[in-house]
């Protein structure tokens, strides 16, 4: 009874640390202490995340099954942002980790400078585009005239506001490779929660506020990660975490500059691929109709509430192959990831099962619509089918990003999606008469070789000898 109490203190007093952020250099000591310190404040990050997705699509989903639609087409394209963003993220993370393993903390500060200046002027490019040209993206995807006429104003507040979803990614990751963790949580809590509040009285009116329908739930975004971003600042002016940044020190520095692009360019290529791949299974879906349409995007919005908890502990790995690195410790750097693929495997083998036992009674809770419970319940089990191989994936492919080695997840990624999951979704839901299951199982199959050729890479060991 005595050592139950003590492990529970131990418990108490490990998570109070982890969520304070005091703690944020994790180079020496015990491995497991580091990777719960790290994770921990990651996991409830993503978490808000992924919440956010789930009450935004509960919300939208009484409007109609057009405005759900939207939603699916228009994230679809907006992934194309968040390849871009999170590019740059995994080359802040790297860069920032790197420099705070090696002691130097004025270089990880201009790392984050030049990173922000960046994410700055393409979001400016998207922008501008998106907000003007949001009705021929939405035409471009497959939607119909209904649709476009009800929910091109989500797609160009979303497109438009695309700079807040950059700097949040982009100074999440700053404090991410800096150790800052608890300050990159206590970001999405700030945004998700604003938005989870304002979704409801935008979307359907409150006071002086008309209703704006699905049009709305960007709007809210926008104020929520707006605000979140302000924050941020904040962080970085005021000092709050290792960081700390004045206004003398936004000054372009080319070398920075030019170290950020490198390293970025096969993040953004890496996550292009996947991304890009997204959008082409999703204009696939839409062949199959709107309900069948709103009951994949249902199932993915549910499938990230689930995958958000897995990234923050891959996010972990990130920064401890970054920081041991920097401290020319990569046997540590080793150890880090596998103990941390062993914990997320733990981890999405629950949920596998929750999916595959309770996928109807899940799906019901945002649709009754039964050709939409169907297919949504028959898009979480195919994908559930492959989740523990998924965990271990994620985690190596985090792990080579945060040691800067992008380009060897960027050739699996070539392979495993393009090579593999697009034709073989095209071919088995088109040609051979499988349907929609035929893209289901298309991106569980696809994962799974992602993850085979993951591992086999990272045996290898030439992600420790990377410079950034």
């Amino acid at each position: 009874m005595a050592s139950l109490k003590t492990g529970f203190q131990k418990f108490y007093q490990l998570t109070i640390l982890a969520l304070s952020g005091k703690e944020n250099s994790f180079t020496t000591g015990s491995i497991r202490r580091g990777v719960f310190l790290l994770a921990l404040p990651m996991i409830l990050e993503m978490l808000m995340e992924s919440v956010f997705a789930i009450v935004d699509i509960a919300y939208v989903s009484r409007v109609s099954v057009n405005a759900v639609a939207t939603i699916g087409l228009t994230e679809s394209v907006i992934t194309l942002v968040y390849a871009v963003a999170i590019g740059l993220s995994m080359a802040a993370t790297a860069m920032v980790a790197r420099r705070i393993g090696e002691k130097d903390v004025a270089g990880a500060q201009k790392t984050a400078v030049q990173a922000i200046i960046l994410g700055i002027g393409v979001s400016a490019i998207v922008g501008s585009v998106g907000f003007a040209y949001a009705e021929e993206i939405l035409r471009l995807m497959g939607g119909s005239s209904d649709l476009i006429a009800e929910g091109y104003g989500y797609t160009k507040w979303l497109l438009g506001g695309n700079v807040t979803i950059m700097l949040l990614f982009l100074i999440n990751a700053i404090f991410r490779g800096a150790g800052d963790a608890s300050a990159a949580m206590w970001t999405l809590v700030l945004s998700n929660g604003l938005n989870i509040i304002l979704d409801p009285i935008f979307i359907f009116g409150w006071g002086p506020i008309p209703e704006f329908g699905v049009e709305g739930a960007a709007i809210a975004t926008n104020i929520g990660r707006g605000t979140a971003v302000l924050f941020q600042f904040a962080v970085l002016f005021f000092g709050w975490g290792r960081i700390r940044i004045g206004v003398r020190d936004w000054i372009l520095n080319i070398p920075v500059i030019v170290r950020l692009i490198r390293v970025s360019l096969g993040g953004i290529a890496q996550f292009l691929i996947g991304t890009s791949s997204w959008v082409f299974l999703m204009r696939l879906m839409s062949e199959f109709g709107s309900e069948v349409l709103a009951g994949y995007t249902i199932a993915i919005r549910v499938i990230m509430f689930s995958l958000m908890p897995a990234w923050g502990m891959s996010n972990a790995a990130a920064t401890l192959v970054g920081q041991n690195l920097g401290a020319q410790k990569p046997d540590r750097a080793e150890r880090s990831v596998w103990l941390t693929g062993k914990y997320n495997a733990g981890f999405m083998a629950l949920v596998s099962l929750v999916y595959l036992i309770w996928a109807p009674e899940i799906l019901t809770l945002f649709s009754r619509i039964p050709d939409v419970v169907q297919n949504g319940a028959l898009c979480l089990r195919i994908v559930a089918a492959g989740y523990i191989f998924y965990a271990f994936g994620m985690v190596i492919t985090q792990a080579f990003n945060g040691a800067g080695d992008t380009r060897t997840p960027t050739r699996i990624n070539f392979i495993a999606f393009w090579m593999f999951q697009l034709p073989l979704a095209y071919f088995s839901s088109q040609v051979f008469g499988a349907g929609p299951a035929g893209v289901f199982a298309a991106i569980t199959l696809a994962e799974v070789l992602l993850t085979l050729l993951a591992v086999r890479a990272f045996r290898k060991g030439s992600w420790k000898s990377v410079s950034v």
